[in-house]
């Protein structure tokens, strides 16, 4: 599967009628300024820059309904964007079209803590939820890379560092309002904490990528802060060892809130790029959540069984501010890793296999990319069997990118031969169109283009992602 070739810009393509509705329905939320397209049309992707024809910024429910409805209306694409912080290239124009940009919808609605609950609009941020709770002894725990907007996490199930906890974006939303193709607002669910109402409408647009419907508004589980927490390194001879410690662990059902794997060349990277003194060696993270007795506990088990597996004893973060400057630095391992090779495109990939399988497809992983002729890293969070290969590559060499091509497709067969998946958590977007294909077989294929037919009949949500058109 090679990157596509981005479509020509179709900038004076837009139908007047549909132009001038959108000018005097939104004033100057609604933009055509070439630079404002340029910036949406980027993501972190490896992709060339795929501009939208106009920009609208969306203020309410209100400015979404009377988007969608002018753009079902003439059958011009319409495609929501929170930050850009895709990797598979989600927010891309390959038609054109108009760009809903969500990050101006960022008020939280309202504060349960009594239900441990929140409702915000689609463009509130992670860390800015967790801000918002934080003094009132909560948190939200979903921490992709990215401070992405919670909207964007919905939209591709994100998940992050404490998945392995406390699950994904699909475990913590419990009801959302979305802007359906033709304008309609539906209410997906309510604050209740279960339901068995009808079809699982909420879980069906998580993971939809913008191609069903446009997340407005959510709401969401928050959690109580851990009564102790503790968090440690623990570094190795090898990503193998490191991994079956991981295995390991898991299997023996200690409930670790976050286990991160980090090779050698991701470590140097995250040094440099974050000022820290870690050793340059294969490195696991680990925090643990509980109370003071259980974390003891955990702590102690987890150290013996690195050590049957030649791990070195645990260096201990102490105080909060080390803490959140080593969780820091691990969510910006994308960006450390870019300053390996300065001025270089950045094609990222995931996959997630059984944990019994982790250390197999990441050992053979390892030695797929020692062939290779351009920096890399591997990390991941491996306590879900999930990890990421980064491979830096020069932009102007097609050779390059038709190599780290190979390598990716290598990598998801790989995965899928082990009863895993594609990706984790990047998502499909344009990248990984076929690998669905191959993943799932042509009969789910179907019944999700059934799906999307009923949903959208005039294909104007999102096209080009997740189903091939």
């Amino acid at each position: 599967m090679n990157a596509p070739t981005p479509t020509p810009s179709l900038a004076t393509a837009l139908p007047g009628e549909l132009r001038r509705s959108l000018a005097a329905t939104l004033g100057e939320r609604f933009s055509q300024s070439a630079a404002v397209c340029q910036h949406h049309g980027r993501d972190e992707s490896p992709f060339a820059v795929m501009p939208p024809q106009a920009v609208v910024f969306a203020e309410s429910i209100d400015d979404i309904v009377a988007t969608a409805q002018l753009c079902n209306r003439h059958r011009v694409p319409l495609i929501a964007f929170g930050t850009g912080s895709s990797l598979e290239g989600h927010v891309l124009a390959p038609e054109g079209g108009i760009c809903l940009d969500l990050a101006r919808m960022n008020r939280v609605l309202r504060l349960d803590t009594d239900d441990l609950s929140a409702s915000v609009q689609a463009g509130v941020t992670r860390k800015q939820l967790n801000a918002e709770v934080r003094d009132r002894g909560l948190f939200f725990p979903v921490d992709p890379g990215a401070d992405a907007t919670l909207g964007g996490m919905a939209a591709t199930r994100a998940s992050g560092t404490n998945a392995v906890r406390y699950g994904t974006m699909r475990d913590q939303v419990l009801g959302m309002k979305v802007v359906m193709a033709d304008g309609q607002v539906v209410l997906t669910g309510r604050r209740a904490r279960k339901s068995a109402a009808g079809y699982d409408l909420t879980r069906l647009f998580i993971g939809s990528e913008g191609t069903l419907g446009i997340i407005a508004e959510l709401t969401l589980r928050l959690y109580p802060l851990p009564e102790a927490s503790a968090v440690a390194i623990c570094n190795f001879d090898s990503v193998k060892a490191a991994v079956r410690t991981t295995i390991e662990t898991i299997q023996y059902g200690i409930a670790i809130a976050r286990c991160e794997l980090l090779d050698t060349a991701c470590v140097r990277a995250v040094n440099a790029y974050s000022r820290l003194g870690l050793r340059e060696s294969p490195l696991l993270m680990f925090e643990f959540h509980g109370s003071e007795s259980s974390v003891s506990e955990q702590t102690q088990a987890v150290q013996q069984i690195a050590r049957e597996n030649g791990g070195q004893d645990f260096t201990w973060a102490i105080t909060p501010e080390e803490r959140n400057r080593l969780w820091t630095a691990r969510h910006h391992a994308y960006f450390a890793a870019l300053q390996l090779r300065p001025g270089c495109r950045s094609l990222t990939t995931d996959v997630c296999v059984p944990i019994s399988r982790l250390a197999d497809c990441v050992g053979l992983t390892e030695a797929d990319l020692a062939e290779a002729p351009f920096p890399h890293t591997i990390v991941g969070h491996v306590g879900d069997g999930n990890f990421h290969v980064q491979m830096l590559i020069d932009a102007d060499d097609a050779r390059e990118l038709e190599l780290a091509e190979q390598m990716n497709r290598r990598l998801v067969a790989r995965a899928l031969a082990m009863d895993g998946t594609c990706t984790g958590e990047h998502g499909i977007g344009m990248h990984k169109i076929d690998f669905l294909v191959e993943e799932l077989g042509p009969e789910a294929i179907e019944l999700m283009r059934s799906i999307k037919r009923g949903f959208d009949p005039n294909q104007i949500l999102n096209p080009g992602k997740l189903l091939r058109p």
